[in-house]
């Protein structure tokens, strides 16, 4: 389980219709698990004091300080009977429209594979830490489990509207590295950020990043990076808040007015921002002279 072509481009041999397969539990080996118990040890300590309240309360109703990977059948149990959500395995990345299915019927798809000991700080595909440790605690708040779901009905609509770019880029500035505002300060809640032990220290600490409040249209014109610490991070005053902007606008229409208007790079800020924090930068810069 740890080859690292875990890109579909055809459905699994031996799994189902949905692209789906059975996540083998019995066959981790005890490196695995292992792996595993590393990557959660070092970030159960790091979290607390980050992470978002809702975060960190799935973290522990869903019992995932258990040694070991997860079993995706106890894991589900748990989880339906909170927000009805489910978890199953798939060995890779999968088609969009096989994903927004999925999300829209409240199936969350993560991977049965984990990372090499040597990929601890970086794999460039989601293993099952980053689906399972980074994705489902924030499955147990009503409130985001609603959003996900609202997400992959939209998902959906815009694959019939040339509109995926745009929905992506939702996706990636919200549930893979949003940032939330909360009594307590500024606090990470996506996949992205929580499942990173260098990104949660980043994105929160570092002087580099803008940290932006967040807009809808501006969020779905701006690039981000794939391969490196985010330079923007958007930020939400509450799930009821990012909810509600979901579910009450007419995406259609948006859709054609940001295709009338150009991307937003990396890293720039723009008229009409507001900014919690103007980045310096710094890290990019540093990065780029390295080359």
């Amino acid at each position: 389980m740890t080859d690292t072509n875990h890109v579909l481009d055809t459905p699994p041999e031996g799994g189902k219709a949905d692209w789906t397969v059975s996540q083998d539990w019995s066959h981790y080996t005890a490196e695995e698990h292992a792996t595993w118990d590393t990557l959660f040890a070092r970030q159960a300590k790091l979290l607390p004091g980050r992470a978002s309240d809702a975060y960190l309360r799935g973290l522990d109703v869903l019992k995932l300080s258990k040694p070991g990977i997860p079993d995706f059948e106890e894991l589900s149990e748990r989880l339906m009977k909170l927000t009805g959500w489910q978890v199953v395995a798939v060995p890779g990345l999968v088609p969009d429209d096989v994903f927004f299915d999925h999300m829209a019927n409240r199936r969350f798809v993560a991977g049965n594979f984990i990372r090499r000991p040597d990929q601890l700080d970086y794999l460039q595909e989601p293993d099952v830490f980053h689906d399972v440790f980074g994705h489902v605690p924030m499955l147990a708040d009503p409130v985001f489990a609603d959003y996900l779901e609202a997400y992959g009905r939209g998902g959906q609509r815009a694959l019939g509207l040339d509109a995926l770019r745009y929905l992506g880029r939702l996706y990636w500035y919200t549930v893979e590295f949003g940032l939330i505002r909360e009594p307590g300060g500024l606090r990470i809640y996506g996949s992205g950020i929580v499942s990173s032990f260098a990104e949660s220290q980043f994105a929160l600490d570092d002087p580099s990043p803008n940290r932006i409040e967040f807009d809808m249209a501006r969020v779905m014109r701006t690039e981000y990076r794939i391969d490196d610490f985010q330079q923007n991070y958007f930020v939400i005053p509450s799930f009821d808040e990012l909810l509600r902007m979901t579910v009450e606008t007419d995406f259609a229409p948006l859709y054609e007015e940001l295709k009338a208007k150009p991307d937003i790079a990396v890293a720039e800020i723009v008229a009409g921002d507001e900014v919690i924090t103007r980045g310096t930068q710094a890290y990019a810069r540093e990065k780029a002279a390295a080359v």
